[in-house]
């Protein structure tokens, strides 16, 4: 780990991520929820595109923004078995380019999916500060004028497939899920200093040891809890120490991805693939809980890649495969199960009484959220044959989307 500047507050620079910006994945609270207002429902590759801005390089991270700029990553191919790994900075009004810096650079062959890429986090943007996240090719802190603050390349595991899941934001801290063929841990990182404060392994023997999830913060009777799905369980870990604080097993669930939520008192998990299952589990507990805690389980129609989505007394959820669903909360009874069509690996966003589906090919299907199945929309967007796996930014009057080409900014 290489520390190249102490953090400073940038005069007229330091903003905390608000409600109204999309800082992180999945929204402000991480779970796919927009309080967006006049949030555009119709579009086309013309229709109500306010902007288009072309991205080289392949990336599946989703756009995290705050204020008037739009943060990414990005892997440019520069030789055979070499990647530059590099954050940008767009400006949100018209889709210029304000910076794009190299942070890390990625040599030697890595074996990664297809359906993958290198540089799949998500930024974090939070009190002046853009922390992007490159799995064990490094993490790293960058000002918002794109100024380098720290690196850290101390992550070390082998990654399966490519990296995938982001950073969350707890206090002080990132915490990160490093969970490769060959080792397993969380860990916690310092946002100041890009120090790590705690390291915990896992405490499993998987057959199939990687994963790529995105660990979310929640506050269950005044105590936090980091969650963060793994293979063969999850954990929820004291997320100031990295102390386990209770697992839920699911033996030979593997390669998960999707983000957990937590509604209704409940935090839901998939389980990976071979076979996914969601889990409705009863976060108070200490230990080994899963004979007492899990409420309910789903297993069909559930998704291996796209993180689910609650809202309500609801949750909602797409198979990679393109069936949606929606389930009751407290009792998992299935409301409603209709095929969509295509391939999907997006994460689902609700907004103003909507949900809206993105699929690989770049047709999003918006849906009436509740127990009745209505569709409201159907919006084909992205330029034909470019590949869709990023997540939508929602802010009001906006969509922000990212193909495999392109940088969109839709509106009313």
């Amino acid at each position: 780990m290489r520390s190249v500047l102490t953090l400073l507050t940038v005069l007229g620079m330091s903003v905390s991520a608000t409600a109204a910006d999309w800082a992180q994945f999945r929204g402000p609270t991480g779970q796919g929820i927009a309080q967006a207002k006049n949030v555009p429902v119709r579009w086309s590759g013309t229709e109500n595109v306010v902007w288009k801005a072309e991205l080289p390089g392949v990336a599946w991270s989703s756009p995290a923004v705050a204020g008037d700029r739009i943060y990414l990553t990005n892997a440019v191919q520069e030789g055979d078995d070499e990647f530059s790994l590099r954050a940008v900075c767009v400006e949100a009004g018209d889709g210029s380019v304000v910076w794009d810096r190299e942070v890390f650079r990625q040599q030697g062959d890595v074996q990664i999916h297809r359906k993958n890429s290198h540089a799949s986090p998500t930024p974090v943007v939070a009190d002046g500060f853009v922390y992007v996240h490159f799995g064990p090719h490094g993490t790293a802190c960058l000002n918002l004028a794109g100024e380098l603050q720290w690196k850290n390349d101390e992550l070390s595991y082998s990654p399966v497939h490519g990296n995938g899941g982001s950073p969350a934001l707890f206090e002080d801290l990132l915490v990160i899920c490093c969970d490769g063929g060959d080792q397993q841990y969380v860990v916690g990182i310092e946002r100041e200093t890009g120090r790590i404060r705690w390291k915990t392994p896992r405490d499993t023997d998987p057959k199939k040891g990687f994963s790529f999830s995105t660990p979310l913060i929640i506050t269950v009777d005044g105590q936090a809890q980091a969650i963060c799905p793994g293979s063969d369980a999850v954990f929820a870990y004291e997320p100031r120490t990295g102390k386990e604080i209770w697992r839920v097993r699911y033996p030979d669930g593997y390669s998960v991805v999707p983000r957990p939520v937590f509604s209704q008192g409940l935090v839901f998990v998939c389980t990976g693939y071979n076979r996914p299952s969601l889990l409705a589990i009863d976060p108070n507990g200490e230990g080994d809980i899963t004979e007492t805690n899990v409420k309910w389980e789903v297993d069909r129609g559930v998704p291996h890649n796209p993180s689910i989505l609650a809202v309500g007394g609801e949750v909602y959820f797409v198979s990679d495969g393109g069936v949606a669903s929606c389930v009751d909360a407290a009792t998992g009874e299935v409301h409603w199960t209709e095929r969509l069509g295509g391939k999907f690996s997006a994460s689902p966003v609700y907004a103003e009484g909507k949900v809206f589906f993105q699929d690989e090919a770049g047709t999003c299907t918006v849906v009436k959220a509740g127990t009745e199945f209505e569709v409201l929309a159907e919006n084909q967007w992205a330029d034909e044959g470019a590949r869709t796996f990023a997540s939508f930014a929602v802010l009001d009057g906006t969509l922000f989307l990212r193909s495999e080409t392109h940088l969109y900014r839709i509106g009313n």
